[in-house]
């Protein structure tokens, strides 16, 4: 069975070892082929490396082939159709699937490849931007333009998969076929690496792990730091807006409070960094996920976490987590509970490991690599 994955993501190529390669590394193991049409990357990011006009292979291993556009990303379209042409006309694959969001480039091209291929295809929505809370003008337009557009681009695909029941029941409320929509999870732990990291000596209060734009709620963490007086915070992570929240850092006189560490080289680095904090805190305002409250429950952190995306799903507020609306002043009264309780810390740090059970990478996997090869039946 040979999978077509239709995809933005381009950390691999950047020689990221990020949540794309960890789920690739497992799936790989149910097709016996999987190439992946992505946009360029920036020379920036190539390392000087040339990509193969066959593909570029060898970076996850197993026969996984990236083939990034060698254009603007507004061309994006037209590479996805005739790259996927010319890849289908020689190896013949049984599906398609395509990693959906704004501005929709992926969605367009796909469904134009597919009116030429006739491979059964997925359309996968794993994030929702602007829900519940936008975080920006432009994730309001974002929110707007979801709304109008993933209806008509959900007609030609044979499913559409939603990766937590709040995405599902969103997009049933916007009139796309209840049948259609199926919950595959997409937030793959990997249980012998999560329960092997060595938890190192607690020289922070407070760890944040995520790209850093607008919508992760990260200045009103920064600003409740203030406010906790003598709090440490590590931020873990880059992004473009990482300059400006450095900024509102040093404007509150926080340089020796928070810590900018930027990306890390792979997983176990990271969550390292994350147990060297007393608790984890995800104050997002829209999420797909977010993975890194589940692997911050699985190292036995305990969590205080904004009720977006899977989140309601999983924490049981008081239980193994906490719920907090992501603002300053909620932020500033449950990290200080938590800083104070110990008793509270230890029995959250026993009940949120169980996250493991229900999100199992490799159980996850099959299940989506399942669901893939149904539509190709």
């Amino acid at each position: 069975m040979k999978l077509l994955m239709i995809s933005g993501d381009r950390s691999i190529l950047q020689r990221k070892q990020g949540a794309f390669w960890y789920t690739l590394q497992e799936l790989r193991k149910h097709f016996d082929r999987i190439d992946i049409i992505c946009p360029r990357i920036s020379k920036s990011h190539s390392n000087g490396d040339q990509v193969k006009q066959g593909g570029e292979s060898g970076l996850v291993g197993g026969s996984v082939y990236f083939h990034p556009c060698p254009w603007r990303l507004l061309l994006q379209p037209f590479w996805i159709i005739r790259r996927g042409r010319e890849l289908v006309r020689n190896h013949n694959h049984d599906v398609m699937t395509v990693h959906e969001y704004p501005p929709f480039y992926n969605g367009i091209g796909a469904g134009m490849l597919a009116k030429h291929i006739h491979v059964p295809y997925a359309l996968e929505v794993h994030h929702l931007i602007g829900f519940p809370r936008s975080a920006s003008f432009k994730e309001f337009v974002g929110k707007i333009l979801s709304w109008f557009y993933l209806r008509i681009d959900s007609i030609d695909a044979k499913a559409v998969r939603a990766v937590n029941q709040t995405v599902k029941e969103r997009l049933v409320r916007w009139k796309i076929p209840k049948n259609k929509v199926h919950v595959v999870p997409s937030f793959y732990l990997d249980r012998e690496m999560l329960t092997s990291i060595e938890h190192p000596p607690i020289i922070y209060d407070v760890a944040f792990c995520g790209r850093i734009v607008a919508n992760k709620g990260l200045p009103e963490l920064i600003k409740a730091i203030h406010k906790l007086n003598g709090a440490r915070l590590v931020v873990i992570g880059d992004g473009p807006m990482r300059t400006r929240y450095e900024d509102l850092a040093r404007s509150l006189d926080l340089q020796n409070h928070v810590t900018f560490l930027g990306w890390l080289p792979n997983l176990e680095a990271v969550m390292g960094a994350i147990a060297s904090a007393t608790i984890f805190v995800m104050c997002s305002k829209s999420e797909g996920g977010p993975r890194s409250v589940l692997e911050a429950m699985a190292i036995g952190m305990p969590v205080i976490a904004t009720p977006v995306g899977v989140v309601p799903e999983v924490i049981k507020d008081g239980v193994n987590g906490m719920i907090t609306s992501g603002d300053t002043k909620d932020l500033v009264e449950k990290i200080r509970l938590l800083l104070s309780d110990s008793e509270m810390c230890e029995r959250m740090a026993k009940e949120s490991p169980k996250i493991l059970d229900t999100f199992e990478r490799r159980k996850l996997i099959k299940e989506y690599a399942d669901f893939l090869k149904s539509l190709a039946r």
